[in-house]
């Protein structure tokens, strides 16, 4: 059973033992991101998290920091995303108290030398070309651009490469003084713990900033009509993202959603699975999934088509959205996707990092934390006519939201296809 409790200086610890496991998993999340910054400073979020493994006064370089924790063949890494920041470590539980040790000093000690800034602003350029250059990944930016338009929602959380080559070591002390504070930042420690988990926390983590962070501004949204945003691309492959707006997290249906996003196209047996890639042959990968952010939500669908039948492709997602609206859902396919939602959070949550993942995130972002039971009561709880209500709330041609990276330039044409 996880436990939460402050530290001395107001941090939030969560404890979460998981019985069976030899690995402990140590993970700082922080509720910043690229949706608190502006215009002029996007990216900095993502660029400061690169910077935290480049060297303290203890550690004074990069290589100091891995060789200490692949010499025990820990896994360690971070994330940045529009609304958090994840720093973790992974390794056999008795060496948990040098994870502490090694990202807490990360994270209060980094030394933000300017001759590292200026060498890793190359790596994260390379890191944007990456992603431009892979449209599986890219798409998805692509499509938030589209939902969000030109605001923090909307930018992507790398930022832009005129921005990365801007920043000067002031610039991240002043965001790393304003964003990383205890109000806004918890510690989870999930895995085989013992009774001097909590002390050690306390010893690690108590120079933690008291800053009060800044917050981000509310997401703007008032769709009227549905929208088109292309990348244009020469690729032998269309990938799109076909969605809608949906809701934040927290939300009472946020579980109808999830329930309906895995019926649609969250499994090989899943009904958007089938038909375009089993029965129409359109697709290798397709996928729908939910984003659930503090003040914003979507519903997606994403697939790579032949260039020249994505109409088709576009048409079939639509049908198979608006046969939802009408009901027609067996008792039979609902609970084999509640039992597939039941398995793989079941697999998931055997590894310690899971776990520090599935409660850190919801102490950040959600004001009620649940257990994995408690959750899946909740699942449990969604009716056919439940997934019909949301999808008719939903499914509306007003909410209609279209990205495609692929050799178009003809907006009109995909937008002539936007209607249920």
């Amino acid at each position: 059973m996880h436990k939460i409790k402050k530290l001395s200086n107001g941090l939030r610890l969560i404890t979460m033992p998981v019985a069976g496991t030899k690995t402990a998993t140590i993970l700082i999340m922080v509720a910043t991101g690229s949706k608190y910054e502006t215009r002029e400073n996007n990216g900095i979020s993502h660029f400061l998290e690169h910077m935290f493994f480049k060297g303290t006064k203890k550690r004074p370089t990069a290589m100091a920091i891995s060789a200490e924790l692949d010499g025990v063949g820990g896994e360690y890494n971070a994330f940045t995303g529009k609304e958090y920041t994840g720093y973790y470590v992974k390794v056999d539980a008795s060496k948990l108290e040098l994870a502490m040790d090694v990202v807490s000093d990360m994270l209060l000690n980094s030394k933000l030398e300017p001759e590292e800034i200026e060498r890793e602003k190359g790596v994260i350029i390379e890191e944007i070309n990456m992603y431009e250059d892979n449209p599986i990944m890219h798409v998805e930016d692509i499509f938030e651009e589209c939902l969000y338009g030109d605001q923090p929602a909307g930018w992507e959380t790398a930022g832009t490469k005129d921005n990365v080559k801007s920043f000067k070591r002031e610039d991240f002390t002043s965001y790393l003084e304003s964003q990383y504070g205890v109000k806004n930042s918890v510690v989870c420690i999930a895995g085989k713990l013992n009774a001097s988990t909590v002390k050690l926390a306390e010893k690690y983590f108590s120079g933690f900033r008291k800053t009060k962070a800044q917050d981000k501004l509310p997401v703007k949204e008032g769709q009227k009509i549905p929208a088109v945003l292309l990348s244009r691309k020469k690729t032998d492959q269309a990938h799109l993202a076909l969605g809608v707006r949906s809701y934040a997290a927290g939300h009472k249906d946020e579980y109808i959603i999830k329930v309906l996003s895995v019926l649609l196209g969250g499994s090989m047996s899943s009904r958007l699975f089938i038909n375009l890639r089993e029965r129409k042959g359109l697709a290798y990968y397709v996928r729908t999934g939910a984003e659930f952010y503090t003040d914003s939500g979507y519903f997606s669908t994403q697939a790579g088509v032949p260039v020249d039948k994505i109409n088709e492709a576009v048409s079939t997602i639509l049908e198979e959205y608006g046969k939802v609206k009408n009901g027609g859902i067996e008792k039979e396919e609902l609970k084999k996707v509640k039992d597939l939602i039941r398995g793989r959070l079941t697999i998931q949550l055997e590894s310690s990092d899971s776990n520090a993942n599935w409660f850190a995130r919801q102490v950040l972002m959600k004001k009620k934390v649940l257990s994995v039971e408690e959750y899946l009561k909740k699942i449990e709880k969604v009716t056919a006519k439940d997934l019909a209500r949301v999808a008719k709330d939903i499914f509306v041609n007003q909410g209609l939201n279209l990205a495609i990276i692929g050799p178009y330039e003809d907006k009109g044409r995909f937008e002539k296809l936007l209607k249920f």
